[in-house]
């Protein structure tokens, strides 16, 4: 991905705005653009889902393949999530192999799945040093208008609730819903005119500074936290996003259940 150069118009603009406790879109500080969540959306996936956040546009699909477990991990399968973004998303993307920042993009929504233990990887496996299943988490951009990391997210834990293990195809059993104990969810915050907001628009992203990435779980937990670029915040910063986040992921968690149960 090729950062461009952010004008100088556009960083004193948001500044401005900021001393007002305004956004270039017309937002309060934590207040989120309009969400729409679908959950299997692409046939040939074993689970999908689609998420929109403004003009921001994911989609997330699950395929399962068969593995033989690693020699230290007999009795357990295995979790893959990756990332792709590609120029059709936007324009600071480029062709060619998975750039930094996609690659961080699925690293993190990896951390925020695995470390929730929402997926339990002993009960991936079927003979144990033998036969495992593999859950394969694809993620990709459709359109970048800002926060990929929250949409990525959302879009990934909605595709694995909703994915069924395709058993009868490999002729070892009967189909059956993938084992999801957990609904973890993502809240990402980035400095903007000198203060912290909720999801980011793309402009907001090219004329910010830091960020931060939080994923808690159904038990209020922190399964992961993750800085993003340079700079700091402060001990009150964080507690003021800490406490906007326990109720905005929760929020998110709702959001996922009413897609499911649909």
């Amino acid at each position: 991905m090729s950062i461009p150069l952010v004008p100088e118009l556009l960083r004193k603009h948001l500044a401005d705005l900021a001393e007002s406790d305004l956004r270039i879109d017309g937002r309060g500080r934590f207040e989120s653009r309009e969400i729409s969540l679908e959950v299997g959306i692409l046939p040939r996936a074993e689970g999908s889902a689609r998420v929109q956040m403004g003009n921001t546009i994911v989609l997330a699909g699950v395929k399962f393949q068969l593995m033989t477990p690693y020699p230290d991990r007999p009795n357990q399968g295995g979790l893959m999530c990756s990332a792709e973004v590609r120029p059709v998303a936007g324009r600071s993307w480029e062709p060619g192999p998975p750039s930094p920042q996609s690659i961080e993009l699925g690293r993190v929504v990896d951390r925020g799945i695995r470390e929730s233990g929402c997926i339990d990887v002993d009960e991936l496996c079927i003979i144990p040093g033998e036969r495992a299943w593999q859950v394969i988490l694809d993620v990709f951009a459709v359109s970048d208008d800002g926060n990929l990391f929250d949409a990525f997210a959302l879009a990934g834990i909605a595709a694995l609730r909703s994915a069924i293990v395709p058993a009868e195809r490999f002729e070892i059993g009967e189909d059956y819903p993938l084992p999801v104990s957990k609904t973890p969810t993502m809240c990402s915050y980035h400095r903007v005119g000198g203060r912290y907001v909720l999801d980011a628009s793309k402009k907001e992203e090219l004329g910010g500074d830091e960020r931060i990435h939080i994923t808690l779980g159904d038990d209020g937990h922190v399964h992961s936290l993750q800085k993003g670029l340079k700079g700091i915040f402060t001990t009150g910063e964080f507690e003021e996003i800490m406490e906007h986040a326990i109720g905005r992921c929760a929020e998110l968690r709702d959001l996922v259940n009413n897609a499911i149960e649909k």
